[in-house]
């Protein structure tokens, strides 16, 4: 390997790629920052308009996009190439180091204008990189600085040369970083019509440019006979409470399975937090995408004292579960959860105690997800899902009323208890499968019905799994009632407050009913179908 060009915007371990070069004796061409980063590291730097004898221009814009770089990039190992070469005076170029400006970043700040994004489109980095990667028979290519240490190993194992193998991975690499970075340009463009105005940031772009980088291959999908894979995608890449940037701890590969659940208790227990008063805690327990235990705490409990309550709820399904908290895990909550066969954990974080006491369960898995109540920057997040013949992609429904903000129709007003617990009941309905009901019961569930196709069945389901604990309690469902029966079924088990969106040509109706039961009834208006 005689000669490597090197310009990155990413100047993370250069350190160690510098090493590199000066141990094998390599030629190196260079720009800007990238030229002056080296230097200072001791490696000898020819720059790029030295090489080619021709000026950066246009304010940096144009560097590398020179004969004399594309041909020492592109030629093939051939007589006819290399007398072509030795004419036009053009050096070959066996390594190509390119990552690329940081467009997702820029865009990611907020108040980033439409002139900072197109500033930071890089034009001359993805040309050499799609050059190389395309020559991979003859060169070879890296865009992640984490690839530097293996091209060391792999140049010291093969006498300072790099396999075929090595060449054709780092080139598939290559495609996909390029594609990736095109992908995030087009959406982001895709979100501005022709006159250069941006849509309205709850509308999806006009326009869908995915790309995904494998963060794992997962045990299986939904069933064992079935692969599966996980992709962070470019669009969710400024998500900050994403999967994909969660630290796995300990425990099994993950499933698919897994993940969704995970998704899942890590959408509700956000939900949960936003709405804690200050110092409360709040925990969750999923089972197959659907809750069946939540709860939230006051100031004074212990995250423990939380977590059982939300267990217990319903104790039988959190067998085998996947349990999301508000809180970095301590050693009280760790015994607990170790008395319960469980999938996963998902909290923010974990003491040392409470690592080594769940480090006796070796197969249960522990998310640590540090940034998962950071706020997310713009619009609410996509959320893509797919249907026999495309995508379907919506806004994340992050909408949520408070229920003492949302308006009382009936006689009775609800109280501060009951408030709180019907504020609870909303935001677990809004995680449950369609047509949901939650009966909530002192800041706990006692009772959830998902996925009936009649709502009065899903009040049913949830008053026959709370049982005598439906006495008392308050129920939340995600859309509005059509009937009275559903209020009269609940008033028969005890049921002392409802909150809904509302908007049924049978309102007057169920407010009746409450009115006749001296129920009390929160509308919020806003509807949460989940399917």
């Amino acid at each position: 390997m005689r000669r490597a060009l090197v310009s990155v915007s990413d100047k993370s371990k250069l350190d160690v790629l510098a090493e590199i070069l000066i141990a094998h004796r390599v030629e190196v061409l260079s720009t800007g920052g990238t030229y002056k980063a080296l230097s200072e590291l001791g490696v000898a730097v020819v720059k790029v308009s030295e090489f080619t004898g021709a000026p950066e221009i246009l304010d940096g814009r144009v560097k590398t996009l020179h004969p004399k770089i594309h041909g020492g990039i592109l030629a093939l190992p051939t007589a006819a190439h290399e007398r072509e070469l030795e004419l036009h005076g053009i050096a070959p170029i066996d390594l190509v180091i390119v990552n690329l400006y940081p467009f997702r970043e820029t865009i990611a700040k907020p108040g980033c204008s439409f002139e900072d994004a197109i500033e930071n489109i890089d034009i001359g980095g993805p040309t050499m990189v799609r050059a190389a990667a395309k020559n991979w028979p003859r060169v070879a290519v890296i865009v992640d600085p984490d690839d530097y240490a293996t091209l060391g190993e792999t140049l010291r194992e093969s006498a300072g040369k790099l396999p075929e193998g090595f060449r054709r991975a780092m080139a598939r690499k290559a495609f996909a970083h390029t594609a990736s970075y095109d992908a995030a340009i087009a959406t982001y463009l895709s979100s501005y019509d022709d006159a250069g105005e941006a849509a309205p940031a709850e509308q999806v772009p006009a326009g869908l440019f995915v790309s995904g980088e494998p963060v794992v291959e997962l045990r299986y999908g939904e069933n064992p006979h079935q692969h599966a894979r996980f992709f962070a995608t470019s669009y969710a890449a400024d998500e900050p409470t994403g999967l994909d940037k969660a630290l796995v701890h300990q425990g099994k590969a993950l499933s698919y399975n897994n993940l969704l659940d995970a998704d899942a208790a890590l959408g509700l227990i956000r939900d949960l937090h936003a709405g804690l008063a200050e110092g409360a805690k709040a925990a969750a327990v999923f089972k197959h995408l659907s809750p069946c235990g939540a709860a939230i705490g006051s100031s004074g409990d212990s995250l423990a004292e939380v977590y059982l309550r939300a267990r217990e709820a319903d104790a039988e399904s959190a067998f085998g579960g996947i349990v999301s908290l508000t809180e970095i895990v301590d050693a009280a909550t760790a015994e607990k959860l170790i008395e319960t066969f469980l999938e996963v954990v998902v909290a923010p974080g974990y003491s040392e105690e409470a690592r080594t006491i769940l480090a006796k369960k070796k197969k249960l898995r522990l998310l640590e997800v540090p940034e998962m109540f950071a706020a997310h920057a713009g619009p609410a997040p996509l959320r893509v899902r797919s249907v026999a013949g495309g995508l379907l992609m919506q806004r994340e429904d992050t909408i949520g009323v408070a229920a003492s903000d949302g308006q009382v129709p009936t006689a009775r007003k609800p109280d501060a208890g009951e408030l709180r617990s019907l504020d609870l009941g909303q935001r677990v309905g809004k995680h449950v499968r369609s047509n949901a009901i939650v009966l909530v019961k002192d800041g706990v569930t006692v009772g959830i019905g998902g996925g009936q196709t009649s709502r009065v069945e899903a009040v049913r389901q949830a008053i026959k799994r709370a049982g005598d604990l439906a006495k008392g309690a308050v129920l939340a469902s995600d859309a509005f009632f059509p009937f009275r029966d559903s209020i009269d079924s609940a008033a028969e088990a005890g049921v002392r407050a409802v909150i809904q969106p509302g908007g049924s040509i049978k309102d007057r109706e169920v407010i009746a009913a409450c009115d006749e039961h001296d129920m009390a009834m929160v509308f919020t208006g806003e509807r949460h179908f989940r399917h």
